[in-house]
């Protein structure tokens, strides 16, 4: 199954470079571009695109602002946010706004066309790099953190376990190997969890797991 992607950056050598990427990947394909948010709403609204790489930085509409209209409409279009290291304020609102993935933009290119895979598949990615602080700081800013260990309500002592696992990090594969479960169950727990926290995404469990305490930057 093919990915249909939208490139949103204003910044038309980005948008290119990541198009001539793309076309030589049979499994990802790009079926519209914009340069400003405002744009890339409608864009998205006309093509019904899988996942937008979405920048921040735009004249018109930000991308935070297209983010929320875009995942706040009817279509099921995901968001992958291209970021810098100088834009946390920013990134945090994005996050707010309903994306779902967060990867730099001096991240090898590769990376990215993973990036969009894994948001396509249901999945959250946020680049290594920028992962505790981004979360650590959005957690802070939000609310005092819980006391540590404090149990989620409604959840049992195995999906507690794997919440923590989400906050730190952990693939499906990885949460499979370090509970000795295989990597079906470990989706099931991992689905379970995002229909009993009313989490939209693996990003919202990650928090989650920062405000329940389960987790901490220093993990």
């Amino acid at each position: 199954m093919t990915v249909r992607v939208v490139l949103v950056d204003d910044q038309p050598l980005v948008r290119s470079g990541l198009r001539v990427l793309i076309a030589d990947t049979p499994d990802l394909d790009v079926v519209g571009e914009a340069g400003t948010g405002t744009e890339a709403v409608r864009v998205v609204g006309e093509v019904r695109p899988d996942v937008v790489v979405m920048d921040i930085r735009m004249p018109d509409m930000d991308g935070i602002e297209a983010t929320r209209r875009i995942t706040g409409g009817p279509g099921t279009a995901r968001v992958l946010v291209l970021t810098t290291f100088d834009e946390d304020d920013h990134v945090y609102g994005a996050l707010r706004a309903g994306a779902s993935g967060f990867m730099v933009k001096d991240m090898a290119l590769d990376d990215i066309l993973t990036g969009i895979r894994v948001v396509a598949a249901g999945d959250a990615l946020i680049a290594p790099s920028v992962t505790r602080r981004l979360i650590a700081d959005f957690v802070d800013s939000r609310r005092p953190a819980r006391r540590p260990g404090r149990p989620a309500v409604g959840i049992t002592d195995r999906e507690r376990e794997v919440l923590t696992l989400i906050g730190r990090g952990r693939s499906n594969g990885e949460i499979a190997d370090e509970l000795y479960i295989s990597v079906a169950t470990a989706k099931s727990h991992v689905a379970r969890l995002l229909s009993k926290l009313g989490a939209r995404d693996r990003v919202q469990l990650v928090i989650t797991a920062y405000e329940l305490g389960l987790v901490a930057p220093s993990d």
